[in-house]
């Protein structure tokens, strides 16, 4: 079994996470800028065994897609014509930027620790991975 990427896709900046090979645990990878993602992925996807991409799908509350969708669109159709061997899949990612700040007060970091928006994507990336696996 290979590794599930997940991407928290930004317009400035992407949360990425990974499961371990037997696809069990999700867990924070890094954040990138995402002018420099698909470079990123490369080099990653040259050193990891990656069988599948799970990216996040911004939704309203009427289930409708939100503004952000027309930004991941684009990198979409960017990301299947780099590797078209490896399916992507969509999560919804309602919520998760809230869920990963309060994850960061439970975990006890501090006010400083918690503006840290690179956290964020990459712990919200964690919990549309998680969602994910518990969906799969």
């Amino acid at each position: 079994m290979g590794r599930v990427v997940a991407l928290d896709f930004g317009k400035v900046r992407t949360g990425i996470a990974v499961t371990d090979e037997l696809q069990l645990i999700a867990s924070g990878l890094t954040t990138v800028l995402t002018k420099d993602l698909l470079k990123f992925l490369k080099e990653y996807f040259l050193k990891e065994n990656v069988e599948k991409i799970v990216v996040g799908e911004p939704k309203q509350m009427n289930n409708e897609a939100s503004e952000s969708e027309l930004l991941i669109a684009p990198f979409l159709e960017k990301l299947s014509k780099v590797f078209p061997q490896i399916p992507i899949e969509r999560q919804d990612e309602r919520f998760t930027s809230k869920m990963a700040f309060q994850t960061m007060i439970d975990s006890g970091l501090k006010k400083k620790q918690r503006r840290d928006k690179a956290l964020v994507d990459e712990i919200s990336a964690t919990i549309i991975l998680q969602a994910y696996l518990n969906r799969i």
